[in-house]
């Protein structure tokens, strides 16, 4: 059979066109390393969801995102390489992810997280990567945290939300895989609380945040799969009660939520160190500091103890911020005090026999 010239050249074009194509990642691959907690469309919910990406020959990426996606936007922290992460602002649609220059001949790691408590969800359709990319195996780290806490884990107030926030400053110092379920105003009791449907302690067990209440594409909640949960958390923390204590509820009412909630807790984690944070209070400008429990998570701590489990672990924070460490008008913990808070809870932590890990689990070589 004879070719034509025009049939020719279409085809030569058709190959140069197949040659030059982008590579696609569907959002269903298994080589995309999602963490956090992802509902079935998939999207992103609680602040610090997010995924991670081992990709060959890599320079350039998007992100097309779905119609659940946070309207005007969702802000995003990415970090290249392990590299501090810088903030994206992304829609639903086509978002291409600044990456850099990026060294040749040696794959790239991409960690990409939504950054804030709320407008936090991202509906992902697929990755666009440029041709000859090739999506390699992430490894996780071994070190898995899981922090559970309010306002004053999740990075409320603060430029870049929770990638600024000690839990997460935290688990980089150990170079640790690390997921925050923390909910502004949330209280432990499963209350109505500043606008908040629920406690964290029906909360936590769920896929969604406390926003689905807000929703209009999303208004519920659906059970999580802790299974999902990929590595299984080996250490759990824990810092809550202002809101507690905000809506009124009894010291004793409070005690036995949070022992319930332990209760709860070591079904899923049943030999992981909990670690209790006492509160570091609300510092005022005299130097004085409002408390709430005094007492209580001690009396937790011990009572947990005393029914054989050996394995949890009392925080003390006193002293840890003063009025020069929060926001004046709000009392939380500015970006130098969420500093300091991860600093003395690193070296808790160290003491405890923790170590941080020498590299991340996925390195960076030349390929």
């Amino acid at each position: 059979m004879f070719m034509t010239a025009p049939k020719i050249a279409l085809l030569a074009s058709s190959l140069v066109s197949a040659a030059l194509a982008s590579v696609t990642i569907q959002n269903n691959d298994p080589l995309i390393f999602f963490h956090g907690r992802w509902d079935s469309s998939p999207g992103t919910w609680w602040a610090g969801s997010g995924l991670k990406l081992n990709v060959v020959g890599l320079s350039s990426l998007t992100l097309n995102l779905g119609s659940h996606t946070s309207s005007p936007m969702a802000a995003v922290g990415v970090s290249v390489n392990f590299q501090p992460f810088f903030t994206v602002n992304v829609t639903q649609g086509s978002n291409k992810i600044p990456l850099g220059t990026l060294p040749k001949g040696e794959n790239t790691v991409v960690r990409l997280n939504v950054e804030g408590w709320q407008n936090n969800r991202i509906n992902l359709q697929n990755i666009v990567l440029n041709t000859g990319a090739k999506l390699l195996p992430y490894v996780p780290s071994k070190l898995a945290f899981t922090f559970i806490g309010d306002s004053l884990s999740a990075g409320q107030f603060l430029p870049l939300g929770v990638d600024q926030a000690w839990p997460f400053l935290t688990g980089e110092f150990f170079k640790a895989e690390h997921t925050v379920i923390a909910q502004p105003g949330a209280a432990l009791s499963d209350i109505v609380s500043f606008s908040n449907q629920h406690g964290l302690s029906f909360e936590f067990f769920r896929t969604e945040d406390d926003g689905y209440f807000f929703t209009t594409d999303h208004n519920f909640t659906t059970p999580w799969d802790f299974s999902r949960d990929h590595p299984t958390p080996t250490h759990i923390v824990i810092h809550i009660g202002a809101n507690d204590s905000a809506q009124n509820i009894s010291a004793s009412s409070f005690i036995q939520t949070y022992l319930a909630f332990i209760k709860r807790l070591r079904t899923l984690f049943p030999k992981q160190p909990l670690f209790i944070f006492t509160p570091w209070g609300w510092p005022n400008a005299d130097g004085s500091i409002g408390q709430y429990y005094p007492g209580a998570y001690q009396t937790i701590v011990n009572t947990v103890k005393s029914g054989g489990d050996k394995n949890i672990f009392l925080v003390d924070t006193t002293g840890w911020v003063t009025f020069a460490d929060v926001f004046p008008t709000n009392q939380h913990p500015n970006v130098g005090g969420h500093m300091k808070i991860a600093a003395n809870f690193e070296k808790v932590l160290t003491n405890a026999g923790v170590k941080p890990q020498a590299n991340w689990a996925t390195p960076i070589v030349k390929v």
